[in-house]
C-alpha cells in the first residue's frame, strides 16, 4: 500500500501525479513529494517502528515507495554518538554525533537518498541510473546500481580528490570525469537527463532522491529516546539535507510520534562555497552563486538547488549559520579524531568548526541538547590532511633506538 498522494510544487502549489518529474511546468518551481499523513498515523508508530529491521526503511511510510523496498536493506540507522569528551572541550552540557561515517555501503550518508532513488527508479522501470556529483554520490549509486543491476553512469568534477574517483571506479561503472566544478557538471547533466531515458537520481528522480534524506532526522529522534534536539547543526551543498531533516522532524510531530518540536537548525558551510551561510548573515533571501574555492569538495555547491527553502528554515527555527576557513576546516578534523575517535572527510570539520563558532558566539546555548551531523567517513579525504598531521618516529629495530624516542617524547 502506497502513502504517497503526488507531487507538489515548492513555489505555486500546483500538483502533479507521481512520475520522475521534477520541475513544475508552469512555474518552473521545485516539486516536492505529499504523504497521507492520516494514513500513516495509523501504521506508524513508536512501537511498529521498533519492531522492525534496524536499517532506513524502518520508516518506509515516511518514503516514497508503493511496494517494499528494493535496494539499500543494510543502509541507514548509524549511531548517534554522546560525545562527552568533545562536550567537554567545548564547553557545552550534552553533545551527540549522528556518525554516518560508517554509512552502508559506501560511508557517506548518500547512501541512505541512493537507497531511496533506486527503488523508485526500479518501481518506474529504468534500467539506466546516473548522477552528477562531488564524489560521495558517484560512490553510492555506482555500489548501490550494481548491486540492483543497473546500467550506471556517474559524472563528477575532473578535479576530485584520486580517492574518491578510485571510490568510484573500483564497482565499474561509466565513469566520466568533466573539466569544470559541480554546478557545470550539473548542467550537462540537466541537458543529458532531457535527451536520454535515465533515472538521474538528483535532477529527473529528485523529488523522490531527496526524501532519503529524512532517515536521518528520523533516527536522530528515536535514538534520543523519541525526542527531538534542541538544536541540530547540518552540513550544506545543495542545502537539502537541511531541509529534509527538518521536514522528518515535523512530519513526526505531524504523526504523533513527537509531542513537542522546539528544534533551532544550523546550516554549516566552508568560507570557500558559503552562498547560504552569507545569504542568512547577511539577512537576505538571495543566494549570490559563487565559484567554490575550498578543501572541502563535497560541499562546493556554488548555486544552491535548495539554499532559497534551507535559509528559510533557519529562519523559521531561529537558527544561523556559520562559514570556516579551509585550517579551521582541518583542526576540525583533527579535534574530532582526537576527542571521539571518529574520522570525518573536510564536511564534517566544517560542521565541528561551525558548531564551535556557534557555541563560541553564543547562537548555541551550552546547556541545550545539540547533534552535529556527520556525513562522510575520512577515508574519503586523506589528501586534505597531508602536511597537517605529526610525522611517525622513525627508529631502528632495536630497544635502545625505541627508547631514543621515547626519552624525546617525555615517556618514562
Amino acid at each position: 500500500m502506497g502513502y504517497v498522494n503526488g507531487l507538489k510544487c515548492r513555489e505555486c502549489g500546483r500538483e502533479y501525479p507521481v512520475d520522475p518529474i521534477y520541475v513544475c511546468e508552469f512555474c518552473f518551481g521545485p516539486l516536492e513529494v505529499v504523504y497521507d499523513y492520516k494514513k500513516i498515523k495509523k501504521v506508524l508508530t513508536r512501537k511498529s517502528i521498533k519492531a522492525r529491521e534496524e536499517n532506513l526503511w524502518r520508516y518506509k511510510e515516511l518514503l516514497p515507495i508503493d511496494g517494499e523496498p528494493q535496494v539499500g536493506l543494510e543502509s541507514g540507522f548509524t549511531p548517534l554518538i554522546k560525545a562527552d569528551n568533545l562536550a567537554r572541550e567545548l564547553g557545552v552540557k550534552e553533545l551527540y554525533i549522528k556518525d554516518d561515517t560508517v554509512a552502508h555501503p559506501t560511508l557517506s550518508f548518500k547512501d541512505r537518498v541512493v537507497a531511496v532513488a533506486l527503488t523508485k527508479a526500479k518501481e518506474f522501470g529504468f534500467d539506466t541510473v546516473a548522477c552528477a556529483s562531488t564524489g560521495n554520490l558517484a560512490h553510492s549509486v555506482s555500489a548501490h546500481g550494481a548491486k540492483a543491476g543497473f546500467k550506471r553512469f556517474v559524472f563528477i568534477p575532473a578535479t576530485l580528490e584520486a580517492s574518491k574517483i578510485v571510490a568510484s571506479l573500483v564497482y565499474e561503472p561509466n565513469l566520466v570525469a568533466v573539466d569544470g566544478n559541480y554546478d557545470e557538471v550539473n548542467r550537462l547533466c540537466s541537458e543529458i537527463a532531457n535527451k536520454y531515458k535515465w533515472a538521474f537520481v538528483n535532477i529527473n528522480i529528485r523529488p523522490f532522491y531527496a526524501e532519503g534524506s529524512k532517515t536521518q532526522g528520523f533516527e536522530i529522534i528515536e535514538q534520543l529516546g523519541w525526542k527531538a534536539p534542541d538544536n541540530v547543526v547540518v552540513p550544506c551543498a545543495s542545502g537539502s539535507l537541511l531541509t529534509k531533516v527538518w521536514k522528518s522532524f515535523k512530519e513526526f510531530k505531524t504523526i504523533g510520534i513527537i509531542k513537542e518540536l522546539n528544534t533551532k537548525v544550523f546550516a554549516a558551510q566552508a568560507t570557500g562555497c558559503s552562498p547560504i551561510a552569507a545569504a542568512i548573515k547577511t539577512g537576505t533571501d538571495v543566494i549570490r552563486p559563487v565559484k567554490p574555492n575550498t578543501v572541502a569538495k563535497s560541499l562546493a555547491i556554488g548555486n544552491p538547488a535548495d539554499g532559497f527553502y534551507a535559509i528559510q528554515v533557519v529562519k523559521e527555527t531561529g537558527g544561523y549559520a556559520e562559514d570556516v576557513s579551509d585550517e579551521e576546516i582541518i583542526e576540525g578534523i583533527k579535534m574530532l579524531a582526537r576527542t571521539e575517535g571518529i574520522f570525518a572527510e573536510t564536511a564534517g570539520g566544517v560542521t565541528l568548526a561551525c558548531t564551535k563558532k556557534l557555541i563560541e558566539s553564543g547562537k548555541i546555548n551550552n546547556d541545550e541538547t545539540t547533534v552535529m551531523c556527520i556525513t562522510g567517513n575520512g577515508l574519503k579525504t586523506q589528501e586534505a590532511l597531508s602536511g597537517h598531521t605529526a610525522s611517525p618516529h622513525f627508529i631502528k629495530p632495536n630497544l635502545a633506538s625505541f627508547e631514543e624516542v621515547l626519552k624525546k617524547i617525555g615517556g618514562k
